[in-house]
């Protein structure tokens, strides 16, 4: 897959969630929530500033991140689901 994300806009694979609760219960599909965390897979060039200048994005290739609940427009590219959000719309970069 090749897929190249414009302006401030990133590519966002869902990070995999645990289907067992933490008392031990699994989880069916039908109510799992989609997480919030996931691996940037490709990242736009940046933002075009009010005067012009490109301003480089924050986050890279690979940073696991936290973005917002309602945010973005899911795609499914090769059977896997993905997130396409905006850079403002990513909460941080969870540091290993």
């Amino acid at each position: 897959m090749k897929f190249k994300p414009l302006r401030d806009r990133v590519l966002v694979k869902y990070s995999e969630e645990s289907e067992k609760s933490a008392g031990g219960l699994y989880i069916p599909d039908t109510a799992k929530e989609k997480p919030q965390k996931g691996e940037i897979i490709a990242v736009g060039p940046g933002r075009i500033t009010e005067d012009g200048k490109l301003q480089k994005m924050d986050v890279k290739v690979g940073d696991v991140v936290l973005f917002d609940k309602y945010s973005g427009s899911k795609i499914t590219m090769d059977n896997v689901e993905y997130l396409i959000v905006r850079e403002e719309d990513v909460l941080g970069i969870i540091e290993k």
